[in-house]
């Protein structure tokens, strides 16, 4: 026993080794090739100092009298390359770390275990080592880890992440969601204190038996009918919350003001109700490059509706929105307003809310004075994604009635001369099918 003791310590001492002889060397080659690149770097820097000393008379590399930034205007920059080398260094480097010091307790351990068994061959007597101590022990200092950073996560990160939301309905939701962490975050430490607390207490000890304790109803009763009642009301909650943020009424939709938000890749079209606050018909075979919605413009619903390029709303006042989408699945989102739900491709969605807070009451509550509400997409869309937002500014109804005043229409003289070419060319065709028809019949 005592051999074989030995040779687990020498098979662990040369991992040990092996560890500690890899961690240098790509430390050595990280100093390496970090003196390689400043060389590199030295070299590159003398080359382009020396060429950009071009003496007075010499031409100029790009011709002045070409419009580079007009040619150049719809192509996309090369995307620079990143040297993750660094990175992956440092990754190796602290995984390497984290097996050594792995090796090492193990080898401690075991040290400690041959000590102990010496020990008892040689007939002494004294304390034993015991690892299962130092593991109770460590369950004790990990739960009190655990705890503290449940704390920080609540003091430093939780006023990062939630703030007073923008709209009316949004502080329902704020409600449920402070009522489900509460819950929840009572359940999270009373569970691990016991999951900790009972490792520590019934650590391994050749003194304690266990005690076979197969059943027991009131136990079985109480773990399965308090989190049926908890989660019985969080259901509700959410539900009648979600239903009454939802299911507006008749007259409610009527007293809204009217907004069609339609989003293709990677951006979000928007158009106004005008003054009629109906929005016109679409349909996807009338679109065009003119006509980029498929606005259907013998609805004259739409001949008042108007083209933004960012969302502004007026305060204290309901606004819906019609959400659609021209190509594939995306996501209106303002997480401001507490306000997310589906752009379908052939069906529309709706979303209607009240905001509470002006952009710039929101300002000075964050104390952040270039903050602006956002709009933005939360479906992976396609590469563009990062960057299908749009600004959204709340402002008084005074303000709103000035920005709506200077928006243009829609339907435009192009608009209209498109339809009159498209009109008169289907007239054209009708005349050819006409004379063809005669002709046949003759």
């Amino acid at each position: 026993m005592r051999l074989k003791e030995i040779f687990n310590i020498r098979i662990a001492a040369s991992m040990l080794m092996v560890c500690a002889l890899a961690v240098s060397n790509s430390t050595v080659i990280a100093q390496t090739a970090d003196t390689t690149v400043s060389s590199i770097t030295t070299v590159e820097d003398s080359a382009a100092a020396s060429a950009t000393q071009v003496s007075p008379s010499s031409a100029p590399l790009i011709s002045t009298a070409v419009d580079t930034v007009a040619r150049y205007a719809n192509m996309q920059p090369v995307s620079a390359e990143v040297d993750y080398s660094a990175a992956y260094k440092s990754g190796a480097y602290y995984f390497l770390l984290f097996i050594l010091l792995c090796v090492f307790y193990a080898v401690i351990v075991k040290v400690l275990d041959v000590y102990s068994l010496s020990r008892d061959i040689q007939g002494r007597k004294g304390t034993k080592f015991d690892g299962k101590n130092i593991q109770g022990a460590l369950f004790i200092v990990f739960l009190l880890v655990g705890l503290y950073g449940v704390y920080w996560s609540y003091t430093v990160q939780g006023p990062m992440s939630m703030h007073e939301s923008a709209s009316e309905h949004g502080l329902d939701i704020d409600f449920m969601f402070n009522v489900t962490t509460v819950i929840t975050t009572i359940v999270f430490v009373l569970t691990h204190i016991a999951l900790f607390g009972f490792s520590f207490q019934y650590r391994g000890k050749k003194e304690r038996k266990a005690y076979f304790y197969p059943h027991n109803n009131a136990l079985e009763r109480i773990w399965t009918i308090v989190p049926a009642i908890a989660l019985t009301v969080l259901v509700l909650l959410g539900f009648f919350t979600w239903r009454s943020i939802t299911n507006v009424s008749e007259e409610d939709q009527k007293k809204a003001m009217n907004i069609e938000v339609v989003g293709e890749q990677f951006k979000w079209n928007l158009r106004y109700a005008g003054q009629d606050n109906a929005i016109g018909k679409r349909n996807f075979k009338l679109t065009t490059p003119t006509n980029g919605l498929g606005i259907d413009f013998k609805d004259q619903k739409s001949w008042d509706d108007q083209l933004t390029g960012e969302i502004v709303i007026p305060v204290g006042k309901p606004v819906r929105f019609t959400i659609g989408s021209k190509d594939i699945l995306h996501s209106f989102y303002l997480p401001d307003f507490r306000v997310q739900i589906n752009a379908v491709p052939g069906m529309p969605t709706y979303f209607q809310f009240t905001p509470r807070l002006t952009t710039a009451q929101m300002r000075e509550k964050r104390n952040n004075p270039a903050y602006d509400y956002v709009l933005l997409c939360a479906k992976i869309c396609g590469s563009g994604h990062y960057n299908m937002q749009s600004k959204v500014t709340v402002v008084s109804e005074a303000e709103y009635a000035v920005w709506i005043a200077k928006q243009p229409l829609y339907y435009t003289d192009d608009v209209k001369k498109e339809m009159q070419l498209a009109e008169q060319k289907r007239e054209e065709e009708n005349k050819k099918i006409a004379l063809n028809t005669n002709t046949i019949i003759k």
